[in-house]
């Protein structure tokens, strides 16, 4: 370890200052699609993201106001939302706890919530906030309604420990996204994020049944955990590896079948940034303790194990695709892809994104709610699994556990 150090502080002596500390937000907000304004005797807010978040939305008092809550959005451009609204006083925005930002809207008068919905597209979200006036009376008693059950802001994530990376069984993590106030994308009453728990807990059955894998969820409940809370508990499981299960919707298209993702070289840089600013130290990479290194060394060594890392990435998305299409489960036009998602990040734990169909295809829902086809494309991903598992093992001169 000191050897590796040394190495890394002599690169470091080539290398430019380090990079500054502000955090990076996972969406944007973009102001030329965005407005608000006054409808009728009530107000219309649009504000459209780079892409969706978890969000939530609620009125307080004294004085009258609007709250919008969002996980980490740039809303340094809001003051360049058209406005067209004389009912709305004021506003502001910031980060009021670590992951979270907060818009805030003063209003003239007492108004509550109509309607509040996101629209997803393949190109970003739009949040869509209608108000109508009411009493003050109604008013009062709305901004003092506790928060409905999932609207409060979560807990971090209780990290499982298991056991060393290498020892025992393959540890496998198994993230069903979204969960809690992130419902994901949505369908003719379907929620992604109760569509991915459903087979991510029968994925685990299976692979705990075939004595090969000691599985890990990320949230075996309706909950929701943050993309960091995700790595952690990747990390501190001992993962061998990490899949992360989705099923998007896009709005435009005909996308349909199954994609694996894995991280593009392009988001590297930046997914090496981010981590290095905003996680636990202890929590970027196994074995190496970086409490008292700075950013650049951080991303120093991160780029050192992502060189590893990433041709086992390959391999893993190669076998996955082999074992789905030798059952002749439907699969995306270009099967493989890449891109810059959050959950893909940890650099030292080969890990894919699933994205088991789209909401948007009539045919891959149906297959979605379908136990005979979730049991297929689950023999068909165990089977993926275990094949890169004894590439892998033959790679490294090793026996399988």
């Amino acid at each position: 370890m000191r050897l590796l150090f040394a190495i890394v502080t002599a690169v470091l002596m080539a290398l430019p200052p380090a990079w500054g500390q502000e955090l990076s937000a996972i969406a944007r907000l973009g102001p030329e699609a965005s407005a608000i304004a006054d409808r009728g005797r009530g107000i219309e807010i649009n504000l459209s993201m780079s892409q969706s978040v978890p969000w939530r939305v609620r009125v307080l008092d004294n004085p009258p106001r609007l709250v919008l809550d969002t996980r980490e959005v740039d809303f340094s451009q809001i003051g360049a939302v058209p406005q067209l609204s004389d009912r709305v006083l004021d506003m502001r925005a910031g980060v009021f706890r670590p992951g979270w930002s907060r818009l805030v809207l003063e209003l003239s008068g007492p108004y509550a919530v109509e309607s509040a919905v996101m629209q997803t597209a393949q190109e970003g979200a739009m949040i869509n906030v209608t108000l109508a006036p009411t009493s003050p009376e109604e008013f009062a008693a709305l901004a003092a309604t506790p928060e409905p059950e999932g609207w409060a802001l979560p807990k971090p994530a209780d990290v499982p420990k298991i056991i060393p990376r290498g020892a025992g069984p393959l540890v496998v993590v198994l993230d069903p996204g979204h969960g809690g106030i992130d419902p994901g994308a949505e369908s003719d009453g379907q929620r992604e994020a109760d569509l991915v728990l459903t087979f991510a807990r029968e994925f685990k059955e299976a692979l705990l049944r075939s004595g090969e894998f000691l599985v890990i969820l990320t949230r075996d409940e309706d909950v929701f955990v943050p993309l960091e809370a995700r790595i952690s508990v990747a990390r501190a499981s001992g993962a061998n590896v990490l899949i992360s299960l989705h099923a998007d919707a896009l709005a435009e298209g005909d996308a349909m079948g199954a994609t694996l993702y894995t991280l593009s070289e392009e988001a590297t840089d930046v997914a090496t940034k981010a981590l290095a600013e905003r996680h636990d130290r202890d929590d970027l990479l196994a074995g190496i303790d970086l409490t008292e290194q700075d950013d650049l060394i951080a991303h120093v060594l991160m780029d050192m194990a992502r060189s590893q890392t990433a041709p086992r990435v390959d391999r893993l998305a190669e076998a996955l695709k082999t074992a789905i299409k030798a059952d002749g489960l439907r699969m995306h036009r270009k099967p493989i892809q890449s891109g810059g998602f959050s959950v893909l990040k940890s650099p030292d734990i080969p890990s894919v994104l699933v994205e088991l169909g789209f909401l948007s295809s009539v045919q891959d829902l149906a297959r979605l709610t379908d136990p005979v086809w979730r049991g297929r494309m689950i023999a068909a991903l165990s089977a993926g699994l275990s094949s890169w598992a004894e590439t892998e093992a033959a790679i490294a001169g090793a026996k399988r556990p």
